[in-house]
């Protein structure tokens, strides 16, 4: 477990920098605008949605090297050759690296599925919450700071050689992405779709898309509050709060002896959301994101949790990129939204639309969970017929 959840700290905090590396290449080397640059990124983000799914099934049919092999050949060649792209080429470029992105998140899911046990699983998937929150705090800072020393084309190699570095590494090590029972399963087995996808399925996904939007719209409304109250500098420092709390709050969910359910945890981050547009500066700012903050890590790690308990082995690779899947389309879409209310109304309102996105994910989820325990099994003749 410790390679693992180091070579993941690696890649993930690469690759949760690439947007800010294409965005200053863009703005910075290419001299253009960003919104040229959001354009850039949503390309990237979108084909790391539709990548995912894909990628997850293709590691379920031909096994992880295979996978690692190529998405590594198309990271490789991808940030090597981005300080020499225009513009109009660097488009079709970025759709295609979002489509072979290393899938380090994933696989490390996977495989902390397929190496522990049922009681061990929850604080391990809160360990692994609280490193991608680290590598949200690092991996942006390190490729700012590197292409204000240096410059973006620089940044972008470097970054490439981080992100193919995390690649290497997870293929060398080769986790195992199932347990030895159900390794020994035969893949005649393997469910369809309509088998697994179903409501409870459904819901955790829709709430993992419901967090990473609030998440989005959270820092947006950080940096609106800051900046009309003149004090837009203490923006990383209230971020940096908002993180650090994360990881202690994962940290201390790991260690609480019962789950709790991803709605309610979800809930009551988006209630905690809602005040903080209170806040008019950014020592009582710093206050307000605290109890976000503690609960971020929390239900991000019950969401891997319950995705891993619900797919079955022979399509867990396929499942855990639907929950990529549900958390880019949520970052995508989070900060844009959000930042409609703040142009409409006020910081506030920015706050308040982020709140409101988590608790409606929330109460969907719950929602669709009440059916699932409320429909009817099938009578034993039923399954006897169904598994004929």
């Amino acid at each position: 477990m410790t390679p693992l959840l180091g070579i993941a700290l690696l890649g993930r905090a690469a690759i949760t920098a690439d947007a800010i590396a294409l965005t200053m290449y863009v703005v910075l080397a290419l001299d253009l605008s960003y919104a040229a640059a959001g354009v850039v990124v949503a390309v990237l983000t979108a084909g790391v949605a539709v990548g995912g799914p894909v990628l997850g099934r293709m590691i379920d049919r031909r096994g992880l090297r295979a996978v690692l092999l190529a998405t590594i050949g198309a990271q490789l060649l991808f940030w090597l050759s981005v300080p020499i792209l225009s513009y109009v080429v660097l488009l079709p470029a970025t759709l295609a690296a979002g489509l072979l992105m290393i899938p380090v998140q994933p696989v490390t899911r996977q495989a902390i599925a397929a190496m522990t046990t049922a009681e061990q699983r929850r604080a391990a998937f809160a360990l692994e919450s609280v490193m991608g929150e680290l590598s949200y705090i690092v991996g942006p800072a390190v490729v700012i700071v590197f292409a204000a020393q240096a410059s973006a084309g620089t940044a972008a190699w470097g970054l490439g050689a981080a992100i193919v570095a995390g690649g290497v590494g997870l293929m060398l090590l080769n986790p195992p992405l199932r347990s030895a029972h159900e390794a020994a399963a035969s893949p005649a087995a393997r469910p369809t779709r309509r088998e697994w996808l179903g409501a409870p399925m459904i819901a955790v996904l829709v709430m993992a898309f419901g967090i990473t939007m609030l998440l989005g719209g959270i820092d947006l409304a950080i940096v609106a509050t800051l900046e009309h109250a003149g004090q837009v500098s203490w923006a990383a420092l209230v971020i940096g709060v908002l993180g650090a709390a994360s990881v202690v709050g994962g940290l201390v969910y790991g260690a609480l002896p019962r789950p709790m359910p991803t709605w309610l945890l979800l809930g009551l981050l988006g209630l905690l959301t809602i005040p903080a547009g209170l806040a008019r500066d950014w020592p009582w700012l710093c206050v307000a994101v605290l109890g976000a903050g503690l609960l971020t890590a929390p239900t991000l790690s019950t969401v891997a949790d319950a995705v891993s308990r619900l797919a079955p082995a022979s399509v867990r690779g396929e499942a855990t990129g639907l929950q990529s899947s549900a958390l880019s389309t949520g970052f995508a879409l989070g900060a844009p939204i959000v930042g409609v209310a703040i142009d409409a109304i006020s910081p506030a309102a920015g706050f308040a639309t982020a709140g409101l996105a988590g608790l409606i994910a929330a109460l969907v989820g719950r929602v669709l969970m009440r059916r699932s325990t409320l429909t009817p099994r099938p009578s034993e003749p039923d399954q006897a017929r169904a598994a004929v």
